[in-house]
């Protein structure tokens, strides 16, 4: 008699883990709330800088120098920070670089309550303060792909970013409000962030694996390059969004518009400074419940044409809640760009090189932001701050036609959960 055949046991869904919480995740709450709380300080302690120096100032100039002294040492230091990630204790760089940002922060609260804050200071603070990122974004990077698995990604990149365009909602409209009590206020909150932060960092459930130690040289970062050349939808979508922050980047000049243009003030600044948030928040709480699982490259260069159309719009209005409007569409539209980059860098790359290649993105993206800053500000002290970003939004709309047919593979892109290390 034969043997009775046992029945197969009933398939799999591909993603069937996608239906697990995030929060059951082990580390990534905790994550979660540590990179929360760094957003927000940042984004308080952006506020009183911009306005604390255009108070002592009056100068455009000033403003982009804000951007230069905390674009410098990111330059400088983010390769060697790469190197730093993947063979030191990253949860270790990152609590020490969070202490640091919270006693400088603590170091111009006392001197904003004392009355002695020069624009120098100001500058010194700002380098100190890019010094730590620099050694903290990298390492901050590697850590959400090593917390949840790569199919669930996407969803969690998405929480990350609603969270934290969250925290720069509230952040910017904290910091307008908080400055009326003085600089020295928005100062203290930053501290008490950067330190929750740090607490928050230390809870962190991340396995430390040591690795053989390889001196810093510049053959590591060649094979990076390498491996990213070898890739050219990745450095397709670094390389785009650095030139669409570079052109078009406004932020540098918001003081200017609240306080000359718009006429609004401290609090219409941090309106201001946390619309680009609010479309953010909508358009990453969309992707977390319709994940981009088609199209991603496509939808990608039309989020960065958004991006440009909304930047000219900003440029050119003289009405707050247009303004307002068009900044929210251009966060909207940035966090698409965000998502399927960071798909690319962390997903595309093996975990022994994550901190370099992070490294490289952060110089890239990053960086641009500080220097997009000081290029806003220059152009603006020799056209007008109307001028400058207007240009900026024009030549992002270059940009984005050039790179498709520069990138067509990155056009191509559809599935980001697909996404393996090469």
């Amino acid at each position: 008699m034969p043997s009775a055949s046992v029945p197969p046991p009933p398939p799999v869904a591909e993603h069937s883990m996608n239906t697990v919480p995030l929060h059951r995740h082990p580390g990534l709450p905790a994550f979660l709330a540590a990179r929360t709380a760094s957003s927000f300080s940042a984004c308080v302690q952006a506020v009183a800088v911009g306005w604390q120096i255009y108070a002592l100032t009056h100068s455009t100039t000033a403003l982009a120098l804000v951007g230069l002294a905390q674009f410098l040492p990111m330059a400088g230091l983010l390769l060697p920070a790469g190197h730093a990630a993947d063979h030191f204790n990253r949860r270790l760089i990152v609590v020490t670089c969070q202490c640091i940002e919270a006693l400088s922060a603590l170091f111009m609260a006392i001197g904003a309550f004392g009355g002695w804050t020069t624009p120098w200071m100001i500058y010194a603070m700002v380098m100190v303060f890019g010094a730590a990122r620099a050694f903290e974004m990298p390492c901050q990077q590697t850590f959400l792909p090593s917390l949840v698995p790569a199919h669930v990604f996407p969803r969690a990149a998405a929480v990350s970013s609603s969270l934290f365009q969250a925290a720069a909602v509230t952040g910017p409209s904290v910091g307008g409000l908080l400055y009326g009590a003085g600089a020295g206020a928005c100062y203290l909150v930053c501290a008490l962030g950067f330190a929750c932060a740090c607490m928050g960092t230390l809870r962190i459930r991340l396995a430390y694996v040591p690795r053989p130690r390889v001196p810093l040289s510049l053959a590591t970062f060649v094979e990076v390059m390498d491996f990213m050349r070898a890739r050219p939808d990745m450095l397709g979508a670094i390389s785009l969004d650095l030139f669409a922050v570079l052109l078009g980047g406004a932020t540098a000049m918001l003081p200017v518009f609240a306080s000359d243009i718009l006429h609004a003030g401290p609090v219409g600044l941090g309106l201001l400074r946390a619309a680009p948030a609010v479309g953010a928040v909508v358009c990453s709480v969309a992707l977390v419940w319709r994940p981009l699982n088609r199209h991603a490259g496509a939808r990608m260069f039309l989020a960065v044409a958004v991006f440009g159309v909304a930047t000219v719009v900003f440029a050119l209005s003289r009405s707050m809640a247009v303004s307002i409007v068009a900044l929210a569409v251009l966060g909207a539209a940035d966090v698409v760009s965000v998502v399927v980059r960071g798909a690319l860098v962390q997903l595309r790359t093996p975990d022994s090189m994550r901190g370099r290649v992070s490294a490289v993105n952060m110089l890239f993206i990053g960086s641009s932001n500080q220097l997009g800053e000081f290029e806003s500000g220059m152009v603006a002290s020799m056209i007008g701050p109307v001028g400058s970003v207007a240009l900026g939004g024009i030549g992002t709309l270059a940009i984005t036609i050039a790179w498709i047919r520069m990138f067509p593979g990155l056009w191509r892109l559809d599935r980001l959960d697909d996404i393996t290390p090469e």
